[in-house]
């Protein structure tokens, strides 16, 4: 009590400011706060983007009704480089979601018995029932990305990898899987300004992980493994579609988009613009044309 009568008096009694020039306090918040007018834009900003998302993800509220009407299945997968935004992104997806109905999956390093069993076996054992999402924050494809940039799998395993994942995903959506397939694409620039603002701030230094550390020094190479992964696995059963995600409200936003328009669903609010926007959007195809044009263009694959 004392300290929020402390707080008040504070306000009103601020000598850079004068009540009657402040009539509604705005002035003396800031300056009690230490809020400069940009801090001040950058909070509108924020607000105001999260207000834009709101009637989407009211939209996928619907589309989850739909899906348990029906006991239609869906996998999401969020793949991409470190810090290219998947996180927020799955975050602002469920926020409003009915959580009977989804599932968010981030698997961690194998234990010795999963090294034994068939390399799917984990994944599949984490698919959804009738009527649920599961939003995989990366998923199989950790074997066409890291696990070959590391040397955590064997050449063998990765091609055995490769030959057989196209299979296993048409089998998928045969079957009735709604199969959505993110990739969140990142420079290297960017993906650098976010791993230093992640070192600086105490609360997010948890997501800085060994991986993390090289990704820079590796880039070429995970740029080689995106290529051939694109190149065999983007199919017209299981597409890729990627988020250039430097702009994260706009790759939130237009990934939310993409996830709305998979699904044929009802009462679908037609007041809404579902188009994506070309430059934050790209289909797998269209990324395939543009890195083997860089290739020839630059003599290596452009990120």
């Amino acid at each position: 009590m004392n300290m929020a009568a402390n707080s008040g008096k504070s306000l009103i009694e601020s000598p850079e400011i004068e009540p009657q020039d402040d009539p509604n306090g705005y002035k003396h918040l800031m300056a009690t706060h230490g809020l400069s007018d940009e801090k001040v834009a950058k909070i509108i900003t924020k607000y105001l983007q999260e207000r834009e998302l709101k009637p989407y993800q009211a939209e996928l509220i619907k589309l989850q009704r739909h899906l348990d009407n029906t006991k239609q299945r869906m996998i999401i997968l969020f793949e991409g480089r470190d810090a290219a935004g998947k996180g927020g992104t799955i975050r602002r997806v469920t926020r409003y979601m009915n959580e009977k109905h989804y599932r968010v999956i981030a698997l961690g390093k194998p234990t010795e018995h999963q090294l034994t069993q068939w390399y799917f076996q984990k994944y599949v054992a984490q698919f959804p029932r009738g009527g649920e999402i599961a939003l995989f924050d990366r998923s199989w494809y950790n074997r066409a990305m890291v696990e070959p940039v590391f040397n955590f799998c064997t050449e063998q395993q990765y091609k055995d990898f490769m030959r057989g994942v196209v299979g296993f995903e048409k089998d998928l959506v045969r079957q009735g899987t709604i199969l959505v397939k993110l990739y969140f694409s990142v420079t290297k620039s960017v993906q650098k300004e976010r791993f230093d603002s992640r070192t600086g701030d105490p609360l997010k230094q948890w997501k800085l992980s060994e991986v993390d550390v090289q990704a820079q020094d590796r880039w070429d190479e995970f740029t080689r493994v995106k290529y051939e992964m694109l190149r065999r696995t983007h199919t017209s059963q299981a597409p890729w579609t990627l988020i250039r995600s430097a702009d994260k409200h706009q790759a939130r936003l237009n990934a939310i988009k993409v996830i709305l328009n998979s699904v044929d669903y009802e009462d679908f609010d037609d007041s809404l613009d579902y188009d994506t926007d070309d430059k934050v959007v790209v289909s797998g195809a269209r990324e395939i044309e543009r890195m083997e044009k860089q290739k020839k263009k630059k003599g290596k694959f452009i990120g």
